[in-house]
């Protein structure tokens, strides 16, 4: 056991929103207590972590994430919170952080107020699962009364959006309230107006970019990049264009809930069903009438189908300009033979040097890519556990093969039965006669006989599948792991994006984090 001078102690400090209105929680209290107690253990605080405004239930946090780097470089060898809850809220991943990562790197870890220290057997460490399981629920359950009380206040016809649209701001005297921003609803009524003359997306876009009418992004004082944006006024995208023409709450209705968290740990979002949508109609002062939107929602292009792409690159969708954001497209240089990137936002808006071309030799890239890729998958992937995936996906693909095979012939059967019947009243109705009625039915019942021995054979073929052979999986995953050849399928599951700057520097953000 080492003396508690020895320990170079992290106190880290976690406020979310949720518990904004509990002084027992507030960063000042935690801080005090915390203090309180490294001084009555004499213990040595190296560096305090806080998180003001973040929620528990995910780990991406600033300063937990500096925390963690500062316990790999060794700067910390203990952390010390109020309780478990600081630390975290979601059961799975506090309780990897307390089990797994803090005994992996010899850290000791305390929680004072539930009594917890990982260097000490007691019985408070034996039930931090627990804690950690409750401290989970009452995550989700705070997170089921936040979602209610947005809808209800959703079809009350509140305004609940951080963002104001553009063309409006908050009414000082209700945040929930929208009213018309004079100098943005202009512009937002000239945009309608040149829809109206039969301009498209496009041309809209150039005519206010021309003009140096400011876009969104500058009123919000939100550019891309400051070195890749040559002007104040910033660059009209058609996309911006349609995503004004096509906004409803200019019509002086609240239009909410297009989108939904795919659950309360994760911040992705889905789009829900128009059908799912809150709209509230005249909650506010309209810009544009409902006859003239309506009348330009006829006018607007509608999606085309976008033709086959001539030529397949193993990369293609997960580049992106590391300096404006936007994506980096793949192009084929007929002359040399040889594919190029290029940023798509500067392609579309080179005259206006919005970026820079971000040109690399793609045939080079991805090389590289791949090299890099390899190396992170053959020191993070864990042989077994792929093992393991791969049974059960095996297992899961060839049930559910079946299941659609059954449902296939299932389909046809109850046609078949359909069929039967309208033959037999058939018969009675005298359309057909006796002969050709038993021609017909006992084909008919021949074929679904057929179909039910079909449907046997299929659910036997289905129980055996679960007996997959070993050695079969083994030579799968040794061929897996040497990355002899990197399918787009693997590809696209293992990375999230490719960041590209304009001096040729990369970066891979991949879609699994490790932290052990």
């Amino acid at each position: 056991m080492l003396e508690n001078n020895s320990f170079k102690v992290g106190l880290y400090i976690r406020l979310s929103r949720d518990d904004g209105n509990l002084e027992s929680e507030s960063i000042v209290s935690q801080r005090s207590l915390l203090n309180q107690y490294v001084k009555e253990n004499n213990y040595t605080v190296v560096e305090e972590y806080i998180d003001d405004g973040f929620s528990g239930t995910n780990f991406d946090r600033p300063a937990f994430i500096k925390m963690i780097r500062d316990v790999e470089l060794g700067k910390i060898n203990m952390i010390i919170t109020k309780d478990m809850s600081r630390l975290g809220r979601d059961y799975i991943a506090t309780g990897e952080l307390i089990e797994k990562y803090f005994p992996n790197n010899d850290i000791r870890y305390i929680a004072v107020n539930d009594g917890i220290d990982t260097f000490i057997d007691n019985t408070n460490n034996d039930i931090a699962p627990f804690k950690a399981i409750m401290n989970d629920m009452y995550a989700k359950d705070i997170s089921k009364k936040v979602k209610s009380s947005l809808y209800s206040r959703m079809k009350d016809g509140l305004y609940v959006s951080g963002r104001c649209p553009f063309g409006y701001m908050k009414d000082p005297t209700n945040k929930n309230h929208l009213i018309i921003n004079e100098e943005q609803a202009s512009v937002v009524k000239l945009i309608f107006d040149l829809a109206l003359e039969g301009n498209t997306y496009h041309y809209i876009a150039q005519y206010l970019t021309e003009r140096k009418i400011k876009t969104p992004a500058s009123y919000y004082n939100y550019l891309w990049n400051a070195k890749c944006i040559s002007q104040k006024y910033g660059v009209w995208a058609d996309t911006t264009i349609k995503a004004i023409l096509t906004n409803r709450i200019y019509t002086g209705d609240v239009v909410q809930a297009k989108t939904k968290k795919l659950n309360y740990k994760l911040k992705k979002t889905i789009k829900n069903n128009p059908n799912d949508y809150i709209i509230v109609e005249n909650t506010h002062e309209a810009i544009i009438d409902k006859d003239i939107f309506n009348y330009v929602q006829t006018l607007l292009p509608k999606n085309a189908k976008r033709p086959d792409k001539k030529r397949f690159y193993l990369l293609d969708g997960l580049l992106y300009c590391g300096d404006c954001k936007h994506r980096i497209t793949i192009r084929y240089q007929n002359k040399t033979g040889r594919s190029y990137t290029i940023c798509d936002y500067y392609r579309t808006y080179s005259k206006y040097h919005v970026c820079t071309t971000h040109t690399n030799n793609y045939e080079v890239l991805e090389s590289v890519i791949l090299d890099n890729i390899r190396d992170v998958c053959k020191k993070y992937l864990d042989k077994n556990k792929i093992k393991e995936k791969v049974k059960n996906l095996e297992f899961e693909t060839n049930t559910l093969k079946i299941k659609k095979q059954i449902e296939s012939i299932e389909i046809a059967n109850n046609k078949l039965t359909e069929s039967l019947d309208k033959t037999y009243m058939d018969r009675l109705n005298g359309i057909i006669d006796e002969e050709q009625y038993i021609r017909v039915s006992e084909n008919i019942k021949s074929e679904i006989d057929n179909n039910k021995k079909n449907i046997d054979n299929l659910k036997n073929k289905n129980m055996k599948s679960n007996k997959i052979d070993n050695k079969v999986i083994e030579k799968y995953i040794n061929d897996f792991l040497s990355f002899k050849s990197l399918p787009r399928e693997l590809i696209i599951n293992l990375v999230e994006k490719i960041n590209i700057y304009q001096d040729k520097l990369v970066d891979i953000i991949f879609a699994f984090k490790n932290i052990t």
